[in-house]
């Protein structure tokens, strides 16, 4: 399903692209040629359909189309939410290494809020066990070096909400 970036970004979408936006951002059909069904819903072809969300992609409308998995249900359930106190002077180079390691599923920087909340990269990792998490754990450390002054795992405890932006209007 699209991800789009933010409100100010869906001025540059006409009704067609915004209709396309609201028939896919629940999820996409299960069936052989999603592409086609959706299409012939909103009066147009399959290949239409691509050429429209390639278009909003590449003008970073939409930030990509991807799975939303369940985690839980795949079994993964020692989800941890890493944050670290990194150097504010490599924490930016630090962050995009953290972000590329391929367990990473997503990585960003936030304000530290001192005296009690010292990190300020936070970087997700899914798990089966416990002592995978603390494998992986340590491979981020192992990234960030000495820039890294601290650090903390917060585990999920259950998925409140799953979705990303949604058209209403």
């Amino acid at each position: 399903m699209p991800e789009t970036h933010s409100r100010d970004t869906l001025a540059v979408l006409d009704e067609v692209d915004r209709r396309l936006v609201r028939a896919t951002q629940g999820g996409l059909p299960l069936v052989p040629r999603p592409w086609d069904l959706i299409g012939e819903e909103l009066g147009m072809t399959g290949e239409e359909v691509r050429g429209r969300l390639r278009g909003m992609l590449e003008r970073g409308v939409i930030r990509r189309i991807g799975a939303v998995p369940n985690h839980y249900a795949l079994g993964y359930r020692f989800n941890g939410m890493t944050v670290w106190d990194v150097d504010d002077r490599h924490v930016d180079a630090l962050g995009a290494a953290v972000g590329a390691l391929p367990f990473v599923t997503h990585c960003y920087r936030r304000p530290r809020r001192l005296p009690d909340w010292p990190y300020n990269l936070f970087a997700m990792v899914h798990c089966k066990t416990r002592a995978e998490v603390d494998t992986l754990v340590g491979a981020i450390a192992g990234v960030l070096g000495d820039a890294c002054r601290g650090r903390e795992v917060l585990f999920s405890t259950r998925i409140l909400k799953k979705t990303g932006l949604r058209l209403n209007d």
